[in-house]
């Protein structure tokens, strides 16, 4: 397949810098909308007059936009009905826990309530710390690796495309303000290990078809020629994982709509970046280098 990507690679950098932009703005005026995971929240144990579902329950919520809270059935051997209902919302003052059971009671009957407590969050500071330091130092030894079985400069490429895709990912969540719960951090995880095989692929064969270069062939041609190489394969996987997210997206439970769109943006990215990023930032490098070369070379010295 003949491709021109590297040759148009200013345009896709100047695309990336158009649909980081606003979300690296957006994190810094309003940051994001942290669920109950990173900020605690209310504890409620509710025992109804009858059965209720997990989907009542939720659909009763709306009108409190706490639709995305964590609702729990218990007591019962059923899986999918029962007279008790945990809850875990975000911190409820004393008149929004009143007008909550009472707009409960109103649509799903009588219930008695057990026990309201507040909560510290599940995913603390501390545990965000390390969070962020595991993440770093994953991304140190995938450099390690990378440089060990490709090159520093291939290493450092793909994980700017990564980051790329981090930073559309949480750019996306702050500008539209989307909840940020415990399931984002793996949502996140996966997009990174994505977009990683992605950008590995891709070098893979630039490095195959590095050994029977020749010097009359450009490393635009070159790269440009391994990209049509392998862009069969990087449709066909990407078509493969948007079909799962999607499914999930569209036709999975109200928690799980988060983590899938954040997958769906982060595999869409990954692509993108891995074939219009990684590579052409890689191929600027090496041009670079060689330019500095060829200043520094004496003059008459071939």
């Amino acid at each position: 397949m003949k491709l021109n990507i590297i040759g148009r690679r200013y345009w896709w950098f100047l695309l990336s810098g158009i649909i980081l932009i606003p979300g690296l703005i957006s994190m810094a005026l309003q940051g994001f909308n942290l669920g109950i995971d990173f900020t605690g929240g209310t504890i409620v144990d509710l025992k109804f007059s009858r059965e209720v579902t997990v989907a009542e329950v939720r659909e009763s919520l709306k009108d409190f936009h706490l639709e995305n809270s964590t609702i729990q059935l218990a007591g019962t051997a059923k899986t999918d009905a029962s007279q008790y209902v945990f809850l875990r919302t975000h911190f409820l003052s004393n008149d929004e826990s009143k007008a909550l059971f009472a707009g409960m009671t109103d649509r799903l009957g009588a219930f008695e309530v057990q026990r309201v407590e507040k909560v510290g969050a599940v995913v603390g500071s501390e545990l965000t710390r390390q969070a962020l330091l595991n993440l770093s130092v994953a991304c140190l030894l995938l450099c390690a690796y990378i440089s060990y079985r490709f090159e520093y400069k291939i290493a450092i490429s793909a994980i700017l495309a990564i980051l790329h895709d981090v930073f559309v990912v949480l750019g996306v969540f702050s500008i539209f303000q989307l909840e940020l719960d415990s399931s984002f951090i793996a949502a996140i995880l996966t997009v990174i290990g994505y977009s990683m095989n992605e950008a590995v692929v891709i070098f893979d064969r630039i490095r195959e078809n590095l050994r029977s270069h020749r010097k009359s062939e450009s490393y635009e041609d070159l790269v440009n020629r391994s990209i049509g190489q392998t862009i069969t394969r990087s449709i066909y996987t990407l078509l493969t994982v948007l079909f799962a997210c999607a499914s999930l997206h569209f036709f999975g439970g109200e928690t799980t709509k988060n983590f899938s769109l954040a997958m769906l943006i982060g595999f869409i990215s990954g692509a993108y970046s891995s074939i219009f990023n990684a590579s052409p930032i890689w191929v600027t490098w090496k041009e670079y280098d060689d330019r500095r070369r060829a200043e520094l070379r004496p003059k008459g010295a071939k």
